[in-house]
């Protein structure tokens, strides 16, 4: 049975797993992509909008109405960071193939107005809800986040009105009693605590995808080499097409950086796995509790506080004064990888980067 059509707005901060992303969510066949918001996070905004928009020339078939929309520069109250030491200067340190921060082709996929000026996040964000979920008789709307919710958090509180038309919030962040840029503290989360806590608490169901599961999901050598060539049974093959090649050098430098920081053998394919539990939740269990994130600790600020145990009264309502959060505990791992590499395989048809350059 084919599965049903998901309507997905997705958030990000490319970020190497942000770029898997993207891809995911413009080649499974039932997932409908109505636009990318950028954010802070991995690394700068600007650095971050334009990363989204070569991802799009990369991996976007040619005709693909998807556009970039520049989204916040900083958090709502914290101080901005970045990630360099994962994801190098620009976000995709390492990755080979992808055009230039500057080229023509990359500016053609930002949305624009009529005066010829970008339009901003929040703006795309409400006229893709609105317009797809128009007052009802349209689907809703799940917005996908891989980076900092400060968009998000910015949207729930510029349009109340249009919550009815967002089926859900599924992120990647937080972890339940694990940290990786504290020791409480997920990236994604501690970069703007404030913004995570304002989605958690609005009246929409949240999905939290945490890295207790994402680092389940390894692009091990065994998989690293179904990525170079699915054909291919030698354990490093050549990479069967540019498309290839270039996600081959981004889990390159994924991996290297993961193992001088976190001493991990093979990199965590973290931001894929939201684009992956909107296709098929079945591909994950988990359980619905009541989490809170940590605003004024002087060692877990960013923390969130998964209520395993319902100390905190809560009633069947999601948001402020509910169990507000289903939490993703497990994943089948292969099945996910064989979701992954059907994405490569749908890509590779359409990538410019297997087109030859016309002269």
């Amino acid at each position: 049975m084919d599965s049903p059509a998901r309507y997905i707005w997705l958030d990000c901060d490319p970020g190497h797993d942000d770029a898997t992303a993207i891809m995911l969510a413009l080649h499974i066949p039932n997932i409908h992509l109505l636009g990318i918001s950028t954010t802070h996070g991995n690394t700068t905004h600007k650095y971050a909008t334009s990363n989204a928009a070569r991802c799009m020339q990369a991996f976007a078939p040619p005709n693909s109405p998807v556009r970039v929309h520049p989204g916040a520069e900083q958090p709502l109250v914290r101080a901005m960071r970045t990630d360099p030491e994962i994801h190098g200067e620009d976000g995709l340190g390492g990755v080979e193939g992808l055009p230039a921060h500057n080229a023509p082709e990359v500016d053609a996929w930002f949305a624009c107005d009529a005066d010829g000026n970008r339009v901003r996040a929040l703006d795309g964000m409400a006229r893709a809800v609105k317009e797809t979920w128009n007052k009802g008789s349209g689907p809703k709307v799940t917005i996908c986040s891989t980076g900092p919710m400060t968009n998000i958090a910015i949207f729930v509180s510029a349009y109340p009105d249009l919550l009815e038309g967002v089926e859900q919030f599924v992120f990647m962040g937080g972890g339940v009693g694990l940290g990786n840029r504290s020791s409480t503290a997920e990236y994604n989360i501690i970069c703007d605590p404030h913004a995570a806590q304002i989605v958690l608490d609005a009246p929409v169901k949240a999905v939290m995808v945490p890295i207790n599961v994402t680092h389940t999901a390894l692009m091990t050598p065994k998989q690293h080499a179904r990525l170079l060539n699915s054909k291919s049974t030698d354990p490093v093959p050549k990479a069967a097409s540019s498309l290839r090649h270039t996600l081959s050098t981004a889990m390159t430098f994924f991996a290297a950086t993961y193992k001088s920081v976190f001493d991990f053998d093979s990199p965590p394919l973290h931001d894929a796995l939201t684009i992956a539990y909107v296709a098929n939740p079945d591909l994950f269990y988990g359980k619905r509790y009541r989490v809170d994130v940590e605003l004024t600790g002087t060692y877990t600020t960013g923390e969130t506080v998964v209520d395993v145990y319902n100390y905190r009264e809560c009633d069947d309502s999601w948001g402020a004064f509910g169990k507000n959060c289903f939490v993703t505990q497990g994943l089948d791992v292969e099945a996910f990888w064989d979701l992954f590499m059907d994405c490569v395989t749908r890509c590779d048809a359409v990538s410019s980067l297997n087109r030859p350059i016309s002269t």
